[in-house]
């Protein structure tokens, strides 16, 4: 005899759980809503730096100096966004940065950019990024390594091998073109503002638009339904950490450009800033929801109050105890947000067939049997029997 059963709506991980009527828990639980706040929270800091530091805050080259500062974050930023979102963590992305722009700058690399092209030295920044990352996933993936134990121990041997191949010393640029062009602006528009916006952009696109985002907001939601559903979750996890490596190539390369260096030193404490930035966006550091515009918020947001800081005179100091605070405060937010999204619906009258706690599927309340469902005695009632 068949059953039927009517099933509940799952809950999106991205938007919130749905009630039965079809509304969401409200505005500031959605994505929507919560990037609204980010952008209030940016624009409030914005009008506390124009008139702390008026004249030098709302200057061009004021603004210009916040988005190339934002712009080497962001970009690691949003390759670690997708980490977080599929449930992982990557604190090595400061040292695969230092180690991308030492392994791009050396002699023989930057022979090779000369006889060729300086492509060369984006191209080996990428790869060696992407390498390292591919390490960190196989490791995480199929050697079952706790994320945060085996990025931390990526953090310690690539920041090492930075030092033992650059011999302790910063490695200058030499190409001018590469400096140039990457040093250089589109229409008043910093090419590293640039490369920013078209790592954001199509981050956004793969997260919101694809099959490989959709696997990841699966994964982080829940590794073993990924898995049951048909998703290979150990060869997705690697990419994810690909992924986060190509960023960091990337950064690298832009990082290369701003200084005209190679070094060991580059990227200290990106980690923290990445993983700020990413938090403060509304990424779950549990996985399974986060956004590539909320990240891009948290980024702009974190370096606008560094700049308004440096404008007043205030120690760094005093910047690490105010990100601190912000971190534990997003942190806060986010689980009162979860909490309030994970509230039971209240039930609906008259709900049909659908099968209630301590009742079989398809009967009411009493026993009674609904159209179109198994017939089912009333409980106590004494005609019913065992069959002997």
């Amino acid at each position: 005899m068949s059953e039927t059963t009517t099933a509940t709506p799952p809950a999106d991980s991205r938007t919130g759980s749905a009630d039965g009527d079809g509304k969401g828990p409200g505005l500031l639980a959605g994505p929507l809503g919560r990037n609204l706040g980010l952008a209030v929270a940016l624009l409030l800091l914005c009008v506390v730096g124009a008139i702390t530091a008026p004249g030098r805050f709302v200057d061009v080259d004021n603004v210009l100096t916040i988005l190339r500062l934002a712009a080497v974050v962001g970009v690691v930023s949003v390759g670690m966004t997708f980490v977080i979102i599929g449930g992982g963590i990557d604190l090595s992305v400061g040292a695969l940065v230092a180690l991308s722009s030492v392994w791009a700058t050396t002699l023989a690399t930057q022979a090779l950019a000369a006889d060729f092209h300086w492509i060369v030295m984006v191209f080996t920044a990428i790869a060696v990024g992407a390498g390292a990352g591919l390490i960190n996933g196989i490791v995480i993936a199929y050697g079952k390594l706790v994320a945060f134990i085996a990025t931390l121990a990526m953090l310690a041997a690539a920041r090492g091998l930075a030092e033992i191949i650059a011999n302790r010393r910063t490695q200058i640029v030499q190409d001018r073109g590469f400096i140039e062009f990457f040093g250089g602006d589109v229409l008043g528009i910093p090419t590293l503002v640039i490369i920013f916006a078209l790592v954001a952009g199509a981050g956004w696109v793969l997260l919101n638009r694809t099959t490989f985002g959709r696997r990841t907001f699966a994964v982080g939601g829940n590794a073993e339904a990924a898995r049951l559903a048909g998703i290979r979750v150990q060869r997705h996890t690697v990419w994810l950490y690909v992924l986060s490596g190509v960023t960091c190539g990337i950064a690298a390369v832009m990082l290369m450009a701003r200084t005209t260096t190679g070094s060991s030193t580059h990227g200290t404490l990106l980690e923290l800033d990445a993983i700020a930035a990413v938090v403060i966006g509304g990424t779950l550091l549990v996985g399974g929801r986060g956004t590539i515009v909320g990240t891009v918020l948290g980024v702009l947001i974190f370096t606008t109050l560094g700049n308004v800081f440096t404008l007043n005179n205030l120690s760094s100091s005093a910047q690490a105890v105010a990100r601190g605070v912000i971190i534990v405060l997003a942190v806060l937010l986010q689980q009162r947000l979860a909490a309030g999204g994970a509230r039971p619906r209240k039930k609906a009258r008259g709900g049909g067939g659908a099968a209630r706690p301590g009742n079989p599927a398809g009967s009411l309340p009493g026993g009674s049997a609904a159209p179109g469902g198994p017939a089912g005695a009333r409980p106590g009632d004494s005609h019913s029997r065992p069959p002997t």
